[in-house]
């Protein structure tokens, strides 16, 4: 019999280290970066760190800080160790939603279902795209997973009580990290209640452990924000409000419908059908409240999510294993699983192919979509500190990893001046968004008139650091922003930009030649076609 936990953590581990694509920028700037500049004292805090009133918790980046302190410790972080800690620490977190819906599955809807929703959860497109990254929702879904894997299903269980407060305990970390998971515990608990309603006794034990673990993380949480930003700091309301204020809006919005119509096809892809079949099962005279109960969790998540203007595939992503049990329960089923005589698995049948189809798109996403702006850094990294005096990026914002794959000392001595990248900074003060444009914006409305306007008209060949080349974080900033350049020793930009009349031309009159380019296959924003280039001043000696 094959060791399913083992299983998985050899997937997730594989997949966590033999990913070399850029997904979200929040994989890095939301969690790597964070815990670099906390334990190597310099890197990229984006607005949402630096904000009057910060809107992030310490709490997820502060899983990689252990990480790199023992690299610091064993000088060990110039190695490629420095990428390859946080992925094999992503990796681990990452099987615990494959291990723990072991669980989950066993109490919602019996043993025999627990294969079927294991493999399915292994065979997971999404689950690959982004379960091994350090990205918030991916750590939330494992943490999800593992606190209902401990909730009382059944309350008539003798060991309920003890595994409720596991249950508390899993689900109230899952809110630090991201307080919009109160969301499904708001149903779960109520739910529960319902069924306690006439056990006054017991009605009291959840509330009572609910509050006082509830108040303990929360505690906790206060104190490590207060004790990070030197300042009483309480980041799950301030991240709460700013996320119900026009400024989320910045960030696109999104038809009530997306998450139907976009993000549950590409969650499940090829499991789509099983899922439906599934749900309508749930539905069903032959169900149970435990099954019944699932399927109302993921209606009741995706209406309270379909009401916010911004919406991403991702945030919905905790709901992903729930679904995963949806479909091995119509997988099953439809083999002759359901039958008494059966106790686990399900008769493979040829219409089952179609799961697999979730493999070579995974290796596409994991090997290639979105690979030159990871490469770009270790070529960055790699090269002698004297051809790397300064680097500007002019690229959408957030478009590669910053200094936790970088890692160079030697460009931070000045802050922003001698690495740097075009800033995209929210209307925090009010500002319309729908009119509001940031750097980002200025500079792709007409790249030659920004650097004909915002960089002095000849290089300076000792390349000084740029006195304000990006957005102070935290700071709107539209098109009369005073941003001032200093031409870098190297520019990093996406092919697409030497596509616009007279960039191309102005940089060789500058003196500017490249010295590197890696290509891309295919990229849906049009900004960020045709590979990623590094031209560097012709004054440097290569």
């Amino acid at each position: 019999m094959v060791n399913r936990p083992l299983l998985a953590l050899a997937v997730r581990i594989v997949i966590a280290l033999g990913t070399r694509t850029f997904f979200q920028p929040d994989e890095f700037f939301q969690s790597l970066e964070v815990a670099h500049h906390a334990v190597f004292g310099y890197g990229q805090l984006t607005w949402e760190w630096c904000a009057e009133s910060p809107i992030r918790s310490i709490v997820y980046p502060g899983w990689n800080v252990p990480v790199y302190w023992a690299l610091k410790t064993l000088r060990l972080d110039h190695t490629n160790a420095l990428v390859w800690g946080p992925k094999l620490l992503h990796g681990l977190v990452a099987a615990g939603t494959d291990i723990w819906l072991i669980r989950l599955t066993r109490k919602v809807v019996g043993e025999r279902y627990t294969d079927a929703a294991f493999y399915l959860s292994l065979l997971s497109f999404f689950h690959g795209l982004s379960l091994s990254r350090s990205i918030s929702n991916s750590a939330e879904t494992s943490l999800t997973t593992i606190a209902l894997s401990y909730f009382p299903w059944n309350s008539h269980h003798s060991s309920w009580r003890n595994e409720l407060r596991t249950a508390l305990l899993y689900a109230a970390v899952a809110c630090a990290i991201r307080p919009t998971n109160a969301i499904i515990w708001i149903y779960m608990f109520t739910w529960l209640l319902w069924r306690l309603r006439k056990q006054t006794h017991d009605i009291l034990f959840v509330l009572t452990n609910a509050i006082l673990t509830g108040g303990a993380v929360l505690s906790a949480v206060v104190i490590l924000d207060t004790k990070y930003y030197g300042k009483l700091t309480f980041t799950p309301l301030n991240f709460l409000l700013t996320n119900a204020s026009p400024v989320s809006l910045f960030y696109g919005t999104s038809p009530w419908h997306y998450y139907l119509t976009q993000a549950l096809p590409l969650l499940c892809f090829t499991s789509i059908y099983w899922v439906g079949k599934g749900a309508y099962s749930a539905m069903g005279p032959t169900s149970t409240p435990p099954l019944r109960a699932v399927l109302g969790l993921v209606v009741w998540t995706l209406s309270v999510y379909s009401l916010a203007g911004h919406k991403e595939w991702r945030f919905i992503h905790p709901l992903l294993p729930l679904m995963h049990i949806l479909a091995a329960k119509a997988l099953v089923d439809d083999s002759g699983g359901s039958k008494a005589r059966q106790t686990r698995g399900f008769s493979f049948r040829p219409s089952h192919l179609v799961l697999l189809l979730s493999l070579p798109l995974l290796a596409y996403v994991m090997l290639f979509h979105g690979h030159p702006q990871i490469d770009v850094m270790h070529y960055l990294r790699s090269r002698p500190v004297e051809q790397s005096l300064s680097i500007g990026f002019l690229m959408p914002c957030h478009s590669t990893p910053w200094q936790a794959y970088l890692h160079r000392s030697d460009l931070a001595r000045d802050g922003d001046g001698s690495l740097w990248a075009l800033g995209c900074e929210p209307p925090l003060q009010g500002q319309d968004a729908a009119g509001y444009k940031d750097q980002t914006d200025v500079f792709y409305e007409d790249p030659v008139k920004y650097l004909e306007t915002h960089f002095p008209h000849h290089v300076n060949p000792n390349f000084p650091p740029s006195p304000l080349p990006r957005s102070r974080p935290g700071v709107a900033a539209d098109a009369t922003y005073p941003w001032r350049h200093e031409w870098p020793q190297s520019l990093v930009f996406f092919g697409a930009l030497l596509e616009e009349n007279g960039v191309r031309d102005l940089l060789i009159q500058l003196g500017y030649k490249e010295v590197w380019h890696v290509g891309s296959l295919w990229e849906e924003d049009s900004r960020r076609r045709g590979g990623v280039h590094v031209w560097q001043h012709d004054s440097v000696a290569l």
